[in-house]
């Protein structure tokens, strides 16, 4: 491919290109792309609005192939049985990419190699470029792997953090924590980070607060306690707890 965008201004076509490169490699059918760009409400002959749309895409990825390539728009956006499959030769999207360097993270965090989890970690969250999808209408199936990406973020960047706490790296974790924490205001794992950061860069009343805060949203909007496990943490910081401070602890050990 060129330096062409060929990606569409109007909605349902910029839809259906998400919904296809959602499935980079993979065939769509045509009940799927059906039910993504019109739910429950779909036009009278959906199957011949979509063939249009399709039609409109070939032509934007005609224009931004490269001359030599050896290969057409329909080798590109192909005819698979009732629907479509995107093809793009040589390219990985993004998003897979970003799951195999975080699965290998979580591999190297689980073994103990605490560098290796932080810097593959890293690089795969590197990737992102915000929400996913941010600028496309979105219905089942692009909103479903919308959450799906952004669970896989978030325990990315848990993970991330955990294998920098093991490192010692914890004072330069707190801004980050709390901006987590503020975003995702009830995410328990996040709370326990962000109090033993703080409990070890020597912040104990800060760190006692987070906890009370916690405790309180809770009970306030789910009326109940926050779970044992926090719990354990939040008496190991009232007793100053020698082994807080050791390498190996992190929150998942409470």
């Amino acid at each position: 491919m060129g330096e062409t965008s060929i990606v569409p201004s109007a909605a349902k076509p910029r839809q259906l290109l998400a919904l296809l490169g959602a499935n980079l490699g993979r065939p769509v059918g045509m009940g799927e792309i059906v039910e993504e760009l019109w739910d429950d409400a779909p036009p009278r002959g959906p199957s011949g609005v979509v063939q249009t749309y399709v039609k409109q895409l070939r032509r934007s990825i005609a224009v931004a192939l490269a001359p030599g390539l050896g290969c057409g728009a329909k080798d590109i956006l192909r005819l698979a049985n009732t629907g479509y499959r995107l093809e793009l030769p040589g390219v990985t999207a993004e998003a897979h990419e970003f799951e195999e360097r975080a699965r290998a993270g979580t591999r190297a965090l689980a073994e103990g190699e605490d560098e290796a989890a932080s810097v593959l970690l890293g690089e795969a969250l590197s990737l992102w470029r915000g929400v996913a999808f941010a600028d496309v209408r979105t219905g089942p199936f692009l909103r479903a792997e919308a959450l799906r990406l952004e669970e896989l973020r978030i325990a990315a960047q848990e993970n991330r953090i955990t294998a920098e706490l093991r490192l010692g790296h914890h004072a330069g974790l707190v801004s980050e924590l709390t901006a987590l924490t503020s975003r995702l205001p009830f995410h328990e794992n996040l709370h326990g980070q962000l109090i033993l950061a703080l409990y070890r860069s020597g912040r104990t009343t800060e760190a006692l607060e987070v906890f009370r805060r916690l405790r309180e949203a809770y009970a306030r909007e789910l009326g109940i306690e926050p779970s044992p496990r926090l719990q354990r943490l939040h008496r190991s910081v009232l007793a100053a707890d020698p082994g807080l401070d050791s390498k190996a602890p992190n929150f998942a050990a409470f």
